[in-house]
């Protein structure tokens, strides 16, 4: 159900409220008469079946749009509440059919009191539960306000393109400082295998400079030997 079919089909169902009203009214003009009130009773019985039936499907589309977010949620509470006008309206309609509570004041007195209410008697029929009807959509027919939230519902589209724009560069960014991060990683590593390898390097260096020193020493004790034996033979053989 689209947006301007819900607020038609609310209207239908206001219209079918009063005309529901109008035959209660007619039914006790009829009982004060002597007349017989069966056809109507009747009448009556299926209106009020149709009136139950419609404000379900009111309550069921509503549900669905606002939980699609067709609608924005501050419309989507405006319409509730007049759901609720409705429920309680039909609460009362019952209750009046079964001669529970006085009966509704006619169509004439509704309509007087909802042309004053709306500051003005012109135009064509104006519903008479609309009392919760925000100041923006006030006054406005069902093509300005299907406009109205066309306009809405464009300017939030565009909101949210700007905002996924946004989203969009923030991760191309995040890619980004992902691909650095991953180059920067590599250099580390890079750097680390280098190092190892130079302590390595340092390492085998050390024990050949340590293994070059131990050699140096074993020579030198092994000349100076062989000049001790060199002296040692000169003094023998020398002529006393």
């Amino acid at each position: 159900m689209s947006q301007d079919a819900w607020l038609q089909n609310y209207d239908a169902t206001c219209r079918l409220a009063q005309d529901i009203a109008e035959n209660i009214h007619e039914r006790s003009r009829l009982q004060r008469t002597g007349g017989n009130p069966a056809k109507i009773n009747m009448t009556l019985r299926a209106s009020l079946q149709k009136l139950k039936q419609n404000i379900s499907q009111l309550k069921e589309s509503l549900l669905r749009a606002s939980s699609s977010r067709r609608i924005m949620q501050s419309e989507a509470d405006r319409r509730q509440n007049l759901v609720d006008d409705l429920v309680t309206r039909e609460k009362h309609l019952n209750a009046t059919f079964r001669g529970e509570v006085k009966e509704e004041p006619s169509r004439t007195t509704l309509m007087s009191g909802a042309g004053g209410a709306g500051g003005g008697g012109g135009g064509g029929a104006v519903n008479p539960w609309l009392v919760n009807e925000s100041e923006e959509t006030r006054g406005l027919s069902f093509g300005e306000i299907k406009q109205q939230q066309h306009s809405i519902m464009e300017a939030q589209d565009a909101g949210l393109d700007a905002l996924a724009a946004v989203i969009s560069r923030q991760k191309m960014m995040g890619r980004e400082i992902g691909n650095e991060l991953e180059e920067q990683n590599e250099i580390i590593d890079d750097l680390s295998h280098l190092v190892d390898k130079t302590d390595d390097r340092i390492r085998n260096e050390t024990r050949r400079v340590k293994l070059v020193e131990t050699k140096s020493a074993s020579c030198g004790m092994l000349v100076v030997i062989v000049l001790l034996l060199i002296a040692i033979v000169v003094v023998a053989v020398w002529p006393i």
